[in-house]
């Protein structure tokens, strides 16, 4: 066990990557609260193990993540995937269809920017984070199998040499450049450099969408739509694309609830909002939407109406 000046110097030298970490667990996992955990039982056995680390064989930063991928490696054994309904789902054609609910699937969490935000706000990490973190990317992730995802995220996202990661996962560095290969043949169109900078301007798409929301304005909506618009909501698997069908579908909605409110947060790195609806003489927690903007309209919008979600989120559940 480390002595008393050695953890000091443990926590000296691996607290400034705890953030980092949270990251990658939650990109191997798709869950916040499994990512948490994984990152604390990366520490507790880094901190076990402090005294046998060689500083000249690897860095503080390689060591930590290899005890994270292998830790995140063996929690994925045994578990179903965390996937978004586009993602395995077929669309649906028909917005007036019954909901389909799908209870049984563990979906991909949301990661609530403030939970990143308790680390501070490094101008570098947010870049970083802004790309890897995208709900699609991390979506997409999910469907890789276990080791291309780590051999993808360790590789593109954290830039770590081929040699790096083949030490990491007990593979050749030929069996690495293979599985990420096969990994970006897989997730087509998405990747870890597709940094954009959040503006004020998707925040303000987003908020005049939110403005119209609240009316049960379907018109007002239907402006701040991309023609190729998704619109997704686990734990349903019904999912619909383009205009015409997320239009028709937030208008059967808005016949049964027509006055809400909304809450502006942040998830993934994205704007969002939690949506409540008037229930009697309050308004009551109904949902957390998070939106992808590009161009000025918006391009995705999934929402969850899941307790442990909005527990993540620490949401009201009276907006008073």
């Amino acid at each position: 066990m480390p002595t008393a000046t050695e953890s000091s110097e443990f926590t000296a030298a691996a607290e400034p990557f705890r953030r980092e970490l949270l990251v990658h667990c939650y990109q191997m996992l798709g869950s916040v609260t499994d990512a948490q955990d994984l990152v604390q039982e990366t520490m507790l056995r880094a901190w076990r193990a402090f005294d046998r680390f060689d500083p000249t064989r690897a860095t503080m930063r390689t060591w930590l993540h290899r005890i994270a991928t292998n830790a995140c490696l063996n929690a994925i054994q045994g578990r179903a995937r965390r996937p978004l309904p586009s993602g395995v789902g077929p669309v649906f054609d028909d917005p007036e269809a019954a909901f389909a609910p799908g209870f049984e699937v563990p979906w991909l969490q949301p990661m609530p920017d403030q939970v990143l935000a308790r680390f501070g706000d490094d101008p570098g990490e947010l870049s970083a984070e802004r790309s890897g973190l995208r709900l699609a990317l991390v979506a997409a992730l999910q469907l890789l199998p276990a080791k291309q995802r780590a051999s993808m995220i360790l590789r593109e996202a954290l830039g770590f040499s081929a040699a790096e990661v083949a030490d990491t996962l007990d593979m050749t560095t030929a069996a690495v450049n293979s599985a990420l290969q096969r990994a970006r043949a897989t997730v087509v169109g998405l990747d870890f450099d597709q940094i954009k900078e959040p503006n004020a301007e998707e925040r303000v798409v987003v908020d005049r969408y939110m403005a119209a929301f609240e009316k049960a304005d379907v018109d007002g909506l239907a402006r701040l739509l991309a023609e190729e618009v998704v619109l997704e909501m686990p734990p349903m698997w019904n999912w619909y694309e383009g205009r015409e069908a997320y239009v028709r579908f937030m208008a059967r909605i808005f016949t049964m609830r027509d006055d809400w409110r909304g809450l502006p947060i942040w998830a993934n790195r994205q704007p969002a909002f939690a949506a409540y609806a008037r229930e009697g003489d309050r308004f009551e927690l109904h949902t957390l939407q998070v939106f992808t903007v590009g161009d000025g309209l918006v391009r995705r919008m999934t929402t969850w109406q899941d307790r442990d979600v909005f527990a993540l989120f620490e949401l009201p559940e009276i907006l008073t």
